[in-house]
């Protein structure tokens, strides 16, 4: 009896996309699907307000400001900046534990970027103007729709506007975020970008590394066979080259800088580079920091030994040393297959008949993703382009699908 029992109940449990069918008729639900339909200039002027406010790494603070002032305007209680410089705000409900809507606000570009944001019918242009122009934009055209139209949600809804999401920012605002409040999130929505036509729920991770090689220095005639750090990263980037890597899961390296000396008849007294490594796989990652280590050990005791030959009976020491200094580090992780917040978003796809594929990149979802948590990533609609040029651009056409995807997506969840 209490086996037929489950089999009668588990027949008369409705499937998630009756579901988010059955959301998507209700009153309340239509009206904000229409109101963010209406809605598009306000949208706008949001958009080239907060583009016009510089967030360089580290110095978001007046954009942060801002966002503050859009949270209070529309009505959210707790409205606060924390001490990581993350803007948050809150729709109340039942219970303790939030779904989290966030949306970085940092862009990669430095102080003193000219900022020259303007619209040319429904293109906008301006640095930062899509990333993450577009995702900010969304997270308050959600909270605005679902005020103005008393969406109906039982789970409270947390707003984030997150710091620290670009380049060294190291993902530091969504990590404190879930050092304080993990246990309070059940289910986190990451708003970053254009688009509709994704779904991040692998995130890969990286290490990054500062490599400095230091020597004596010198004249390159009067100093000739003393160690050169310039050398040093020669020989440990072509060694370091040749490690190889799986196809599965992905697994990337890149050398992307390389400074040092002061003119060419000097032999350095520093030379420096930056290394990037990159996959889903933790496991992968440590193991080509060890390669990357081994290679720069290797080139200095190289160039140790030859600088000992090239400069026989001298009692001097060469005075090499290396240093590998960590400068970032996101975590890896994969969502399962079938979280509940995967299946409601695929739902929501189909009901909208709107196709997109699940992704592998590296976003504010690799730090909830890293510690258990559902967390997906999506784009604020529209479709945008040149991210982190000063050519950037966002076209607003298209942008209520991807409104309407976020609003459904968050009220499910949330109810």
């Amino acid at each position: 009896m209490a086996q037929n029992l489950r089999v009668e109940m588990s027949e008369a449990a409705p499937t998630v996309q009756e579901e988010v069918v059955r959301l998507s008729l209700q009153p309340e639900v239509r009206a904000a699907c229409e109101w963010l339909r209406t809605q598009e200039p306000r949208f706008t002027a949001w958009q080239m307000e907060m583009a016009r406010i510089a967030a360089p790494p580290f110095g978001e603070g007046p954009r942060g400001e801002w966002l503050r002032d859009r949270f209070l305007e529309l009505e959210l209680q707790d409205v606060r900046i924390d001490e990581a410089g993350n803007v948050l705000g809150r729709l109340p409900g039942m219970g303790g534990r939030h779904v989290a809507v966030s949306a970085h606000i940092d862009t990669v570009f430095p102080t003193g970027t000219p900022l020259n944001v303007r619209q040319v019918g429904t293109r906008l242009y301006g640095p930062g103007v899509s990333d993450n122009g577009a995702g900010i934009t969304a997270m308050l055209a959600l909270g605005a729709a679902i005020r103005a139209c008393k969406t109906p949600h039982s789970l409270p809804i947390l707003f984030i506007g997150n710091v620290g999401e670009e380049g060294e920012g190291d993902l530091r605002g969504m990590r404190h975020i879930f050092s304080n409040q993990k246990d309070a999130i059940v289910y986190s929505v990451v708003l970053d970008g254009a688009g509709s036509d994704t779904i991040v729920a692998e995130a890969l991770g990286s290490r990054r590394f500062e490599v400095i090689v230091r020597g004596p220095g010198g004249h390159s005639w009067s100093d000739f066979g003393a160690p050169n750090p310039i050398v040093v990263l020669g020989r440990a980037i072509q060694a370091f080259a040749q490690t190889p890597v799986p196809s599965a899961p992905k697994t990337t390296f890149n050398v992307g800088v390389i400074r040092g000396g002061t003119s060419v008849n000097s032999i350095p007294e520093s030379a420096s580079m930056r290394v990037d490594i990159r996959s889903t796989s933790m496991a992968e990652m440590e193991r080509l920091e060890a390669a990357l280590r081994l290679a720069l050990d290797r080139a200095t005791d190289e160039e140790i030994r030859a600088a000992e030959k090239r400069l026989p009976g001298q009692r001097r020491a060469p005075g090499l040393n290396c240093e590998v200094v960590p400068i970032g580090s996101r975590p890896a992780g994969e969502l399962d297959s079938n979280a509940r917040i995967l299946r409601i978003i695929r739902a929501v796809d189909t009901h909208l008949g709107n196709a997109a594929q699940i992704h592998r990149a590296s976003t504010d979802a690799n730090v909830p993703i890293s510690l258990g948590h559902e967390a997906i990533a999506i784009g604020g609609g529209g479709t945008g382009g040149g991210a982190h040029t000063l050519q950037e651009w966002f076209d607003c056409g298209g942008r209520e699908l991807g409104l309407k995807r976020i609003l459904l997506t968050v009220v499910a969840l949330a109810s």
